[in-house]
């Protein structure tokens, strides 16, 4: 019995982990996602409120993109815009958080095919993958309670997320010394924030697929 409940907390703080690598390639493929920018450009009438136009839009927004992937410059410049010190540490910032990410992603996907190796060679044994099921339940409770937030009242959630990440108020920019931000409108986060709950629950589904066809025993995809 206690080895039993020794496994079974086990499971819960791997799926606790995978969790949070779900949450990371979520928000790793958003940031990556250049097309859904690309298409808020019109959708939102970025150039007609920002008096920037749509090129140099897509200009400035690839060099962010680039500046917060792994490899991507160590300096943030603007091809076009201007930026303030306080900007520029805020985007400083923000990589640092993305950067952490788009690491943990990675060695998320490389536990997972060392655990798909250990698992063929373990057999059918249901604590070798009850992770599997605790991740599921746990990631469709984090979207939900996002999804709920978000559509309640955005602007909360919005700055809860930001009061959250930073202990500073330099998120807030001023438009005139970062006219960066007349070309990211609230509303594109809020696709954003979309975008990494559907991603969530898209990589739940998948995750309880094989949960299932586990649990039954067809090991074969």
């Amino acid at each position: 019995m206690e080895n039993m409940l020794i496994k079974k907390f086990l499971n819960i703080g791997a799926a606790l982990g995978a969790v949070i690598v779900i949450i990371c390639i979520a928000v790793s493929i958003t940031i990556l996602a250049r097309p859904l920018y690309y298409f808020d450009i019109n959708y939102l009438s970025i150039p007609e409120n920002s008096g920037i136009s749509a090129e140099a839009c897509k200009l400035n927004y690839d060099v962010l993109i680039d500046y917060n992937l792994i490899g991507g410059s160590d300096e943030l410049v603007f091809p076009t815009l201007r930026m303030s010190e306080e900007g520029r540490i805020h985007f400083e910032e923000v990589k640092n958080i993305f950067i952490p990410m788009q690491i943990i992603s990675i060695a998320g996907v490389i536990l997972l095919l060392i655990w798909i190796a250990f698992f063929k060679r373990k057999g059918n044994n249901l604590y070798y993958y009850l992770w599997m099921k605790y991740t599921a339940v746990f990631s469709v409770v984090a979207a939900l309670t996002v999804c709920i937030s978000m559509a309640i009242n955005w602007e909360w959630s919005f700055t809860t997320m930001h009061n959250i990440l930073f202990d500073n108020d330099y998120w807030i920019f001023n438009p005139y010394t970062d006219p960066v931000i007349r070309i990211l409108p609230e509303t594109f986060f809020c696709h954003c924030g979309l975008m990494i709950v559907l991603l969530v629950l898209l990589q739940v589904m998948i995750i309880f697929f094989v949960y299932r066809r586990l649990k039954h025993g067809r090991h074969k995809f």
